[in-house]
This record gives C-alpha cells, structure tokens and sequence, in this order.
C-alpha cells in the first residue's frame, strides 16, 4: 500500500488484458470508404486506456505513442479487432501494446493492420501522478514483452534528453 491507500501489490499482465471490438461505419472512412487513420488512432488510445485504467485501479492519462504503422487497409463494413495490455510499469508510467487486427466476417479472414506501444500515466482527479502496481509476465512471450518496455523506455528517455540539450543550444 502506498503513502495515498493506492494498492501496489504487483498484478499479472492477464488482469489488464482488454479486447475492444469495432464496426467500420461511413462515418469512420475517407471519400473511398477506408478507415480514417485517425479514427483508428483514436480506438488505439482507448483500448490503451482500458488496460492501464484496469492495471493502475486510476484515472490513466495518454503520455506518448511510439511510431504507428498502417499495414493493411480496413473498409466501411469490415469488424476490427483491438486486444492490449499493460507490458511494464515503472513508477507512475505503464507502457501499454495494442495490437490490431481487421476481420472480414463475410470472407471468414483477419488480417494484422497496426501495433503501437503507448504510454500512460496514472494520475488521480487532480491530476497528480499515483504510484502503480507492477507487472508480473506469465508467460515467456510477456516476459519478451516486459523486457523490450525497458529497453525501449530507456530509448525515450535518451531521446528526450538528446532534444532537451540541442533546445539549449
């Protein structure tokens, strides 16, 4: 338990796993009926979200999303398909992978269009940054998972130390 009650008591990946389910309408495509990219960056975000929210037990707040591919197209119709969880925790910070995938429910395919790992910070409703749980892998893909977080994390935070010193300059 934290100085704030907050529970800390290390959680598996399998509790914040979440799957977030989603129907291209027109309202979701461009002129030629594909999924706007940034009504699918808004689903990733969410389905982000529910996994640090069910992790941290707080209010969790978008912080960064690393580079964002889009492999295949998705159309007006086509189900699409967004499972994540929380990979690492650090302090207040959780990196979160969303994986997604469109499936033409008429054909009977499903293809991978995106992953992103995305940051979130957990905060209370003042904002002010809570402590979270950590992550316990159960399996070795997690554990794959878990160690690449830090690897990256390390990445960001050089990067952001690289900006920060040409800014001075």
């Amino acid at each position: 338990m934290s100085a704030d009650g907050h529970n800390l008591t290390p959680l598996p990946v399998s509790q914040s796993q979440s799957e977030m389910n989603e129907i291209v309408l027109p309202n979701d495509a461009n002129p030629l009926g594909a999924l706007l990219g940034g009504r699918l960056m808004h689903w990733m975000d969410l389905a982000a979200a529910l996994a640090a929210h069910r992790h941290s037990r707080s209010y969790a707040v978008t912080a960064s999303i690393d580079h964002l591919d889009f492999v295949v197209p998705v159309h007006v119709g086509d189900l699409v398909i967004l499972k994540s969880s929380v990979n690492r925790a650090f302090h207040t910070s959780m990196e979160v992978g969303v994986k997604v995938w469109v499936e033409n429910y008429i054909a009977n395919t499903r293809r991978h269009v995106s992953s992103a790992y995305l940051t979130f910070v957990a905060v209370d409703r003042h904002g002010r940054h809570l402590p979270v749980p950590q992550v316990i892998a159960e399996t070795p893909e997690q554990q794959r998972r878990y160690d690449d977080a830090g690897r990256r994390r390390d990445a960001r935070i050089a990067e952001a130390q690289r900006k920060r010193a040409s800014q001075k300059i």
